[in-house]
């Protein structure tokens, strides 16, 4: 079998995506490591199930399905699943990861705790463990290292799904040694592998509870097997035996959590959740004594089917010697029978005392008046112990505070206004939940919390116009919605310069609503042609379209034609709009006025016409008698000529 160790797996790239970085924590099926995801640049943790797991199909598929079910879980208290994968035989899980301590930590370190605080902590986990029973998610290993302290105070329970996943692979069971999850939280049931349901989370829960007030487990034993023969035999002692001085109904709470008939548990972490806040709204008004909420918390004695157990089973061995015999009888000779007894309650204590049969007396009406009287009165005490001091909460959900109030009083409970919460379905002032919920069994008299709506959560978009793209989705956090900006180029405003908003400001949204705004890129650029060689004509008008202003110059040309750009400035690259190119334009060569020269000698003649900037090539006259005078020069003296044109005089 393949190993894979903390050494081999750091550095390590799994899918191409996640970067393990160091290990956080290990544990009996999987390890879990700091990560970072180098796709979305965060920081997550990577649960990573130890060597062998991977190599079982049915195992994969399971763990798939379980990580699916609870990455739809929704609730602040559960750490988010974002992936799972599967790289050779490296089967993953990717997790928020939660900087902070775990609820073991908190144990080691301060337990017992306050009644509040515990109070409080359990609150939190049974609130991700009812959205996990609301989706008919069942966690199966709620422990104290599974419970994350963010350190700004959030609590979230993490590892949903993940022992079903492995208990279906592992088929493992008490009777085989081997026990999934951890097994000082384990319910009865599982220990039995009589199936899990959400009652069996409720009875980790309990266990916390006990642990956080007393900062010591219920039951404690050398090995394994032998806390698991506890928890299927032995309740679990109120936590006062520990903690003198802790009110009655707290102990009544711990008892009704970890009934080992889970038939007398909570059904699911919500009824639980009613049952904590109702000991917190006790302790909260400094009641030590509360008869009536301590009665009701209490598990009612009640007949149980006792499971049938394989008398082979290891935890039908002889107890461990500090056990007291009593403690044994629910599981004593239970071959192919079931026993009827009251729970938790020694066999002993189930047989009904002998009472006496009463002679034979002679009836008189006098008798039978008080045989009625006492009937009627014992009838209804059964009636009003069992029933009669119930009443169901009414729904006053969508109602306003005073019908709300006033319903409530007329089912004959009394109105407390919790609460407030903002909500996008139920209009302000309105009620939107009560604690009981709606057709709750509650004793009359007691109070129901009403949380009532401060309408829809909205927050003004701040004004974003010339702020940079950093401060104006400073902005936006800070005003609890979500920057979306975009990139465009806008020649009016300076790089990341926020210039237009799609959003008015002013304008009302709802939290983490996504505002779009435009961040200027600069000036747009533009290449700039090679025009040099065209008519300035075609020039300006090219430059002009593309948005370039012109500044035109002239200059003489002996080789450039009148009218042709001779060169520009700059004559290629890029430039933004109203960049000014510069262009010199051709106005052919330099013109100079001839000189007469008519009537001069050769030689002053050409030194005449040098002087004017032109050239001079002197002819013969045909009538030439070796004289030494000009008589006529083309072009003639009335008009002008290139610069450094030829003139052709004519000597006689």
């Amino acid at each position: 079998m393949s190993t894979t160790s903390s050494e081999t797996l750091r550095g390590r790239l799994l899918d191409g995506r996640y970067r393990i970085e160091s290990r956080i924590a290990r544990g009996g099926m999987a390890t879990v490591y700091r990560a970072l995801d180098v796709r979305l640049d965060r920081t997550v943790a990577v649960k990573v199930m130890h060597a062998g797991l991977g190599d079982d199909d049915d195992f994969t598929a399971r763990f798939v399905r379980e990580a699916r079910a609870a990455a739809r879980l929704n609730s602040p208290n559960v750490v988010a699943v974002f992936d799972q994968g599967q790289e050779a035989n490296t089967v993953y899980l990717v997790m928020e990861y939660v900087p902070g301590k775990t609820l073991r930590d908190i144990v080691r370190e301060n337990a017992p705790l306050r009644p509040a605080k515990a109070l409080t902590l359990i609150e939190q986990v049974l609130t991700a463990l009812a959205a996990a029973h609301e989706a008919g998610l069942v966690h199966r290993d709620v422990k104290p290292e599974n419970v994350l302290i963010a350190t700004d105070g959030r609590v979230k329970v993490a590892d949903f799904g993940l022992a079903r996943a492995v208990s279906s692979a592992t088929a493992a069971t008490a009777t085989n040694g081997m026990l999934i999850g951890t097994v000082s939280y384990l319910a009865p049931e599982l220990v039995l592998n009589q199936g899990a349901d959400a009652r069996c989370d409720v009875y980790a829960c309990g266990v916390l509870l006990y642990e956080l007030l007393t900062g010591s487990k219920p039951h404690e034993g050398e090995t394994p097997i032998q806390v698991a023969y506890q928890h299927v035999h032995e309740d679990i002692p109120p936590p006062s035996l520990r903690m003198p001085g802790l009110p009655a109904y707290l102990d009544a709470l711990v008892a009704r959590a970890t009934a080992r008939d889970r038939d007398l548990r909570p059904a699911d972490a919500k009824v639980m959740l009613r049952h904590v806040r109702r000991v917190r709204s006790a302790l909260d008004a400094g009641l030590h004594d509360d008869e009536e909420l301590t009665e009701d918390l209490a598990p009612r004695l009640a007949t149980a089917r006792l499971p049938h157990l394989d008398e082979r089973d290891p935890l039908l061995l002889p107890p461990p010697p500090h056990c007291r015999p009593e403690q044994t009888l629910v599981v004593g000779a239970l071959q192919g029978r079931e026993l009827a007894v009251p729970v938790g309650v020694p066999t002993a204590a189930a047989e009904p005392a002998r009472v006496p049969r009463p002679r034979r007396r002679r009836r008189s009406w006098v008798l039978i008046a008080l045989v009625l009287v006492l009937a009627v009165a014992a009838a209804f005490g059964g009636w009003y112990l069992g029933v009669g001091r119930f009443t169901s909460t009414p729904d006053v959900t969508g109602l306003s505070r005073s019908a709300a109030q006033a319903r409530i009083e007329r089912a004959g409970l009394s109105y407390s206004l919790g609460s407030r919460q903002y909500s996008e379905t139920v209009p302000a002032g309105a009620v939107i939940t009560t604690d009981p919920g709606a057709a709750s069994r509650i004793p009359r008299g007691n109070t129901v919390s009403v949380t009532v709506s401060k309408g829809k959560q909205r927050y003004a978009v701040p004004t974003l116009l010339g702020l940079s793209q950093a401060e104006a989705e400073q902005a936006l956090a800070t005003a609890h919605l979500r920057p979306d900006p975009v990139g465009r180029y806008h020649a009016a405003s300076a790089e990341g310069v926020v210039f237009r908003s799609a959003v008015q400001p002013g304008s009302q949204r709802s939290p983490g609503a996504s505002v779009r705004f435009f961040v200027s890129k600069g000036a747009r650029p533009i290449a700039i042609p090679d025009l040099t060689g065209q008519p300035y004509s075609s020039v300006r008008a090219q430059l002009r379209g593309l948005g370039f202003r012109v500044d035109r110059s002239r200059e003489h040309s002996d080789t450039v034609t009148a009218g042709t750009v001779v060169s520009q400035t700059p004559d290629g690259g890029t430039g933004v709009r109203d960049d000014t190119i510069s262009v010199v334009v051709s106005t052919g060569p330099a013109l100079v006025d001839v000189p007469s020269v008519i009537g001069l000698s050769p030689q002053s003649a050409a030194q005449t016409l040098r002087a004017a900037g032109l050239r001079v090539r002197v002819r013969h006259d045909p009538s030439y008698i070796g004289g030494f005078l000009v008589v006529d020069q083309t072009p003639g003296s009335d008009g002008s000529a290139p610069a450094g044109s030829t003139v052709t005089v004519f000597v006689v």
